[in-house]
């Protein structure tokens, strides 16, 4: 009898269980619907869109939509359409619609109409991505890109209207001009050290096919045509296209950049105390009497590894995440490439699907980066945007 009724009862949480599985989504996706929308008016400048599924600024459209701010009152930005920069069309075709169009008054008109600007990706589009059949992993020449002088006069405007900025890698670097990069440091108090790097799992070029032509075709004609690297390691490339490696484990105590949290990253922004970090960052400096850092990127090398990099002149640690240290404008810099990860529009209709990220990545992969926009990017962004709407508001 007891075990019939134990049985019996197990059958009834089980389909409990399963319709609580089932209606969960339903009830956070109507939830998420009801949600009331806040109007907040975004220039995103995004030189780098391959597709129209625009991967180069979609982590930042995720947390619009997610946190349901709208462009005018109603319709939630499109990541596709919502931008000022380089238009992929069908056939190898495009358009440009980027502010270096706008006259100096139409400049003036939008930075009174917009509340911020995030200036996602400047590096463009070469001709070898653009152009079908072309070798992908070889250098060519430019068909747009850089932070151009209508760029920078509009973060300007933006400056002194007191709205908020937000910039990233590679704003300061190739093909940005001397005179704009110069432009863009004197004004926001960031100085880049010439040097960008990344992450490879695999260096074995006969391996990892993916490997860029033009990086191994440059350290080998720098390092007497020797190519020693097999595992993993971090690439650093300097703006005259020096290329040095540190390899793990012969340079490296861990295989990838770290990065970690301040203080005030942890306990106001909710950053982790420390994340691993394996796509493209760039080396900068901050004049500290305009900015901080509240996350710093650290390269864990070990005696071999930090004499190389003193070598080079690249510190071990330097900021992935600056702000603005007073109150007469906003301004955030990310030193890494965070808004481009792999993730889909589609978990943003979802209310506090956050609270769910972990059934989104597999840390155990090392060239993972979903983990990076949920445990990082995710909760940064959204607590930029929500400070800064409520200031707007007040």
């Amino acid at each position: 009898m007891a075990t019939s009724v134990l049985t019996s009862w197990l059958k009834t949480m089980k389909r409990i269980a399963l319709v609580v599985l089932v209606l969960t989504p339903v009830w956070m996706f109507l939830i998420w619907f009801f949600w009331p929308k806040r109007k907040l008016t975004v220039a995103i400048i995004d030189k780098t869109v391959l597709t129209t599924q625009a991967q180069e600024h979609i982590s930042f459209n995720w947390i619009l939509n997610h946190e349901k701010f709208v462009k005018n009152n109603e319709h939630l930005y499109n990541p596709s359409t919502d931008y000022f920069g380089f238009f992929p069309e069908e056939n190898e075709k495009f358009r440009l619609k980027g502010l270096e169009r706008f006259t100096k008054n139409q400049l003036i008109q939008l930075s009174a109409d917009a509340d911020l600007v995030y200036l996602t990706d400047a590096y463009g589009i070469y001709r070898n991505e653009w152009i079908k059949h072309s070798d992908t992993k070889e250098r060519s020449g430019i068909i747009y890109g850089g932070t151009s002088d209508a760029d920078m006069q509009f973060l300007q405007l933006m400056q002194q209207n007191k709205k908020l900025i937000i910039a990233e890698f590679n704003s300061l670097g190739s093909p940005t001009s001397p005179i704009v990069r110069s432009e863009f440091e004197k004004t926001f108090g960031i100085k880049w050290l010439n040097w960008i790097g990344r992450y490879f799992a695999v260096l074995d070029t006969t391996v990892n096919t993916e490997l860029p032509k033009w990086m191994i075709k440059n350290y080998l004609l720098q390092h007497k045509h020797q190519w020693p690297f097999k595992g993993s390691g971090i690439v650093f490339v300097r703006s005259d296209d020096r290329i040095e490696i540190l390899s793990y484990p012969a340079d490296l105590t861990f295989q990838m950049p770290v990065i970690y949290a301040t203080a005030e990253g942890k306990n106001y922004y909710q950053l982790p105390e420390k994340i691993k970090y394996n796509y493209w960052f760039e080396i900068n400096k901050l004049n500290k009497s305009y900015n901080h850092s509240i996350a710093n990127f650290s390269i864990e090398t070990n005696v071999a590894g930090t004499d190389s990099l003193l070598r080079w002149g690249i510190p071990k640690t330097f900021p992935a995440v600056s702000v603005h240290s007073n109150t007469d404008y906003r301004f955030f810099y990310f030193s890494g490439d965070f808004c481009d990860n792999p993730i889909h529009l589609f978990s943003a209709y979802f209310k506090w699907v956050e609270y769910f990220k972990w059934m989104f990545y597999n840390t155990q992969d090392p060239e993972e980066r979903k983990s990076f926009f949920w445990k990082f990017y995710n909760p940064l962004v959204t607590k930029i945007l929500n400070d800064y709407y409520q200031s707007r508001m007040q």
